[in-house]
């Protein structure tokens, strides 16, 4: 779907209403004559982007991809549904709560995503097989009946794979040579891209350059990869930056976070200005096994300006944070 057929401000028919009663139901009621006409007023933009925001997405205004699966996916509640291992596999907000009510408990479900995967099944059967339920890897009735009792008496405890996770930077090597890096950019900043890679290299790094529009497209190449992290470039219309790194509910990237503050400290001093620091939901950061974090670079011309120096900068940063990648940076 490209950006012309995306429903936006302006649209009507059934694809908005539908869009009105999923917002209804996410607690983003319509204004009532919007709803009654099926348009796509400023109200409904409102809403849209409010929901957006909510769910650390990119706050456009417009009902893509993105949005949508998003949305679907906030339409389900733990219990609505069994959940077990599917392909393609099952997303939503049910999982993620599965995910995060098993994480608290000790077992690591792996990042709360909202996607039941393999790390996800094997959670799941352990904690059947240690709180004497059926093995049958179904979170069904009686699974989670169980669940709830125990993850009462646990709530607010931190996902095991988020304590993992921190450890294993604390037992990183630190050296940037030879290190699997991901860079990727999205048909907007290709010179700086280029550059990046460049000085990556020249410190030893192995660097793949991914140059595509689909993020989902570029978190199976970074896999494949077998990347330790990823670094996404951005150029956007703003007058400043915003590093974003996966955050969601009860759970974020302990490496994303620490990489961002490196980076928005970085950005901050070739850029002369303010970079903000965001966690979000988008799909590249979802989807990515690695710490990943996406660098949406403003204003435009200041950018093309000082390509060489942000890229010295942003090479910098990545070195600073494979060498303790562990520390948490003021930001």
């Amino acid at each position: 779907m490209s950006k012309d057929d995306q429903p936006r401000r302006g649209a009507s028919g059934e694809a908005v209403r539908d869009l009105h009663r999923r917002l209804l139901e996410l607690g983003y009621p319509v204004e009532k004559t919007e709803v009654v006409e099926g348009s796509f007023g400023y109200d409904t933009e409102a809403r849209l982007r409010g929901f957006q925001a909510e769910r650390g997405l990119h706050e456009h205004g417009r009902l893509d991809p993105m949005t949508m699966a998003a949305l679907v996916e906030a339409g389900y509640r733990l219990g609505d549904r069994n959940l077990y291992l599917h392909s393609p596999m099952m997303r939503g907000d049910d999982v993620a709560d599965l995910q995060l009510r098993l994480g608290g408990l000790g077992f690591d479900a792996g990042r709360i995503d909202g996607v039941f995967g393999p790390d996800s099944a094997r959670a799941l059967l352990d904690f059947q097989r240690n709180t004497g339920l059926a093995t049958d890897g179904i979170a069904g009735h009686h699974t989670l009946v169980s669940l709830r009792q125990l993850a009462a008496r646990h709530s607010g405890r931190t996902p095991v794979a988020q304590v993992r996770e921190l450890e294993r930077l604390r037992q990183a090597q630190v050296r940037l040579v030879d290190r699997r890096v991901a860079l990727g950019q999205f048909g907007s900043c290709s010179a700086l891209a280029g550059a990046v890679a460049r000085q990556l290299r020249t410190r030893g790094a192995q660097v793949i350059s991914l140059d595509h529009p689909d993020e989902e497209y570029q978190a199976r190449a970074a896999n494949g990869f077998d990347a330790e992290l990823y670094l996404g470039l951005h150029l956007e219309r703003d007058s400043s930056s915003r590093i974003q790194y996966f955050s969601t509910e009860g759970f974020q990237s302990e490496g994303g976070l620490r990489l961002a503050r490196r980076c928005a400290t970085a950005l901050g001093n070739s850029l002369a200005g303010n970079s903000e620091i965001h966690g979000m939901r988008l799909p590249i950061l979802r989807a990515t096994r690695m710490p990943a974090v996406l660098c949406s670079l403003g204003p435009p011309s200041r950018v093309v300006r000082a390509t060489g120096y942000i890229a010295e900068t942003l090479a910098g940063a990545v070195a600073a944070w494979v060498d303790d990648p562990a520390s948490l940076p003021e930001g």
